[in-house]
C-alpha cells in the first residue's frame, strides 16, 4: 500500500483509531496516567461521534486485567483483541484477515491512516507504529494519549518514531482533522467535549 504524501490531513473516512494496552495491572504505573487515559477518552468519544471505527488491543489480560473500565466496551470500539507480541500490527492483520467481521473487507486493510493511542509510548505503541509505517500505513500518534513510565522513554521514542515518519501529533488536532469543517451538529457536539476536556484539566490544576 503507498499513501500520497499530499494527503497529510487526517480524513474520518481513511482512518482507524487503535487503542493499545490501557490495562488495569499497566496503566497505574504510567507517568500522568490521569491525563493520558482522559486524553484517550475524549479521543475515543471524538471518534464514536464521527464515525471512525476503534480496536483496542490487550496484552496478556490474563495477567495484566482488562481495558481499564472508562475505556471499556466504549460505542466506537468495533473489536477488543489479545496480543502477546509487543507490536499490535501482527495481531490487527492476522485477526482482521480471518475474522470476516466487516464486509467488503476487513476495516484495517481499508484504512489508509491509522491513529494510535496508548501504553508503553516506547515499548507496545512504538513497535506498532514503526511496524505498520513499515508495511506502508500513514501512521499518527497522539502525544497526549500515549505513556511510559519514564519521561525520558516517552520522550525518546516520539522523538524516533517522529525522525522515522510517524506523524506526532494530539488529539484534539486529530479530532478537528476527522470533522473537517464547522457549522454542523458534529461541530457542535465535537465543541461540547473539547469544552468538557478543557474544564476537567482546568479542574485537576
Amino acid at each position: 500500500m503507498t499513501v500520497s504524501p499530499q494527503k497529510l490531513l487526517l480524513s474520518g473516512e481513511r482512518s482507524q483509531l487503535v487503542v493499545i494496552d490501557v490495562q488495569e495491572r499497566l496503566l497505574p504505573v504510567i507517568r500522568d496516567h490521569l491525563s493520558v487515559v482522559a486524553s484517550i477518552r475524549f479521543l475515543m468519544d471524538a471518534a464514536a461521534l464521527l464515525q471512525v471505527s476503534t480496536v483496542v488491543t490487550e496484552q496478556y489480560p490474563k495477567g495484566l486485567g482488562p481495558t481499564v473500565e472508562l475505556l471499556r466496551n466504549h460505542p466506537a470500539t468495533l473489536a477488543t483483541l489479545e496480543k502477546l507480541k509487543f507490536s499490535a500490527a501482527q495481531t490487527l492483520m492476522t485477526e482482521w484477515s480471518v475474522s470476516g467481521l466487516s464486509a467488503p473487507g476487513p476495516p484495517l486493510f481499508r484504512a489508509q491512516q491509522i491513529v494510535l493511542a496508548g501504553i508503553e509510548t516506547h515499548i507496545c505503541v512504538q513497535q506498532t507504529a514503526l511496524e505498520l509505517f513499515e508495511k506502508g500505513y500513514q501512521v499518527f500518534v497522539a502525544a497526549d494519549c500515549v505513556g511510559s513510565r519514564a519521561a525520558d522513554d516517552h520522550q525518546w521514542a516520539l522523538y524516533r518514531m517522529a525522525n522515522a515518519g510517524v506523524i506526532i501529533t494530539t488529539a484534539e488536532a486529530i479530532a478537528f482533522e476527522w470533522c473537517e469543517r464547522a457549522g454542523n451538529d458534529s461541530f457542535k457536539t465535537l465543541s461540547r467535549l473539547v469544552r468538557d476536556r478543557d474544564k476537567q484539566r482546568s479542574d485537576s490544576n
